[in-house]
């Protein structure tokens, strides 16, 4: 395979988007420190780390390191481990490297639906609840004429609607605001502030189109990955785009990577989902879309996560585990001792680390053998957040197959509040399906026309986390600065927690509450952006409503 096969032009994408395509650079790649020049071609190679790290899995004489490959000898046997291993799928010699992109011009539909969708990874993504949106700054697919005339309509409609409800909301915000800090009437931070939090809730009527940039951070593993699994994602043209772009780049530094990437993408009609969408139905069908987001709802009812399977004996699981972990009886310890040993931020101090030590701390692992099942439904923006939590996996659709053609879209509590607001967010939501509607009866792909999905489009998926994950999740989620969708299903998770397992949902609390219990001061760790809300003080039933 050449490296010209894998430029945007080549066969394996069929069409050019009409937006700028992504902008990929390499901010850091794992190198051999104080590399000399003749090390220095091989220095930030993914394959020959790959094939030392192979070789010392077997190696009488200690150690291998890449400067071993500048021996004649010692580089043919290499290169004949790096192609066995490749070939044969002993895959974790791909993970000793680290590659940091750097990324631009890529849609929030792409990352929310490919490279956020795994656990291998880390991001760093601009934040639209803290930076304002521009216009102009959104995924544009290869329209032509009509069609892409009402697609950048639309666009525009919503940016408008975005400053429009900023505006709106600006009143309304700045009196909830001033209830809670009376005192910072009149200073300067707290425009910023009213400013923000305006936005963050005018966001929901943008399109998921919308461009984002970030660092991205992956082991050459991913990557190969990432190529093999291109055809998965719901906007395949954007993501192949990018993919190639991120293989390119990391040829510069190791041409021979070519040689680890796969001929094709995985043929995207050989999927599982899609061999039982073409038996069972059509990507796009109005009337099963309808179908099956009726039923969901009804079984989510007032619900925005609704607990539906559990550890059934979850905590006599938890106690049992942890008197294995220590070497001792019942008798010595009983299961509610056991349960406090582990979930007393008091007594177990390694909760409120803020390095988050459960994952090595042998009493904290016992949390692993509980877990419990939600059927959730957020936003599209909210759950952009939410599976930020790699440990704690959903089942996310197919975003075509939950299109009903039918307005359907999450309302946030400040925008029901106003009725001038509420009136300008039902219009562009209307003005939106409409266009989703006309682009796909002119024949345009569903991939297409559903990068018009404003962030309010729900996501309704179910999703499993073992308890020493959610724990970790509700100490970051019940804060009061979380993104409120977030903070109102994490609420209602413990609340149904605390139900069919009081003696474990009574230590999950806001990391104030859990601080306060521990005897660490101050007991909100927020230092400027404290929330305003005593909730250390509160049992999580009488935690206040949030409005912002």
């Amino acid at each position: 395979m050449s490296h010209q096969e894998l430029e945007p032009k080549n066969l394996h994408i069929e069409k050019r988007p009409l937006s700028p395509l992504p902008q990929v650079e390499i901010l850091g790649i794992t190198t051999v420190p104080n590399a000399q020049e003749e090390l220095s071609a091989i220095a930030t190679a993914p394959t020959i780390f790959a094939g030392e790290s192979a070789r010392t899995c077997y190696s009488n004489q200690g150690i291998y390191r890449p400067s071993d490959y500048l021996n004649p000898n010692h580089k043919r046997i290499t290169d004949e481990v790096i192609q066995s291993t490749r070939a044969a799928g002993h895959l974790t010699t791909r993970q000793h490297f680290a590659i940091t992109f750097g990324i631009a011009n890529i849609s929030r539909q792409l990352i929310w639906s490919f490279l956020h969708n795994h656990p291998f990874y880390n991001s760093e993504q601009v934040s639209q609840r803290y930076v304002a949106v521009k216009e102009n700054n959104f995924f544009i697919p290869p329209l032509e004429n009509k069609a892409l005339e009402i697609y950048t309509q639309n666009a525009q409609e919503q940016i408008k609607a975005y400053h429009q409800l900023k505006e709106l909301l600006s009143p309304d915000v700045s009196r909830e605001y001033l209830r809670i800090f009376p005192s910072r009437k009149g200073k300067k931070e707290t425009k910023g502030a009213v400013e923000k939090k305006a936005q963050e809730i005018a966001r929901y009527v943008l399109g998921v189109d919308t461009f984002a940039y970030l660092y991205h951070t992956i082991n050459p593993l991913t990557l190969l990955r990432y190529f093999r699994a291109c055809s998965f994602s719901d906007v395949p043209l954007e993501t192949k785009t990018l993919i190639y772009e991120m293989v390119n780049q990391t040829t510069k530094f190791d041409p021979r990577f070519l040689d680890e990437i796969d001929k094709e993408p995985f043929p995207k009609n050989q999927t599982p989902e899609w061999q039982i969408l073409n038996s069972k139905r059509t990507i796009i069908d109005f009337g099963q879309a309808k179908s099956f987001k009726d039923e969901f709802d009804q079984k989510l009812g007032d619900y925005t996560s609704k607990l539906t399977d559990w550890s059934v004996n979850g905590p006599q699981s938890l106690a049992t585990a942890i008197r294995t972990v220590l070497g001792i009886t019942t008798s010595q310890l009983s299961d509610r001792e056991a349960t406090e040993l582990v979930l007393n931020p008091a007594k177990n101090k390694t909760l409120n680390d803020i390095l988050n030590l459960t994952t090595l701390n042998k009493i904290s692992q016992a949390l692993h053998n509980v877990s419990y099942t939600f059927s959730k439904k957020l936003s599209h923006t909210a759950d952009s957040q939410d599976q930020r939590h790699r440990m704690i996996p959903g089942a996310r659709p197919l975003i075509a197959t939950h299109y009903s053609g039918e307005p359907d879209y999450i309302t946030p509590l400040l925008i029901q509040k106003n009725p001038k607001a509420l009136s300008l967010y039902q219009n562009i939501m209307e003005k939106t399906f409409t266009t989703i509607n006309q682009l796909l009866k002119m024949g345009i792909p569903e991939e297409y026309a559903l990068y018009r999905l404003p962030n309010a489009f729900p996501i309704r998926f179910t999703e499993t986390g073992s308890l020493l994950n959610l724990h970790h999740k509700y100490r970051m989620r019940l804060c009061y600065n979380a993104q409120r969708e977030i903070w109102q299903a994490s609420k209602e998770e413990v609340e149904q927690i605390s139900q069919i397992h009081p003696q474990i949902g009574r230590w999950l609390l806001a990391p104030c509450g859990l601080r306060r219990l521990a005897s660490i001061s101050p007991f909100c760790p927020e230092g400027n952006h404290y929330c305003g809300q005593q909730i250390w003080e509160k049992p999580l039933e009488k935690y206040p409503l949030r409005i912002i």
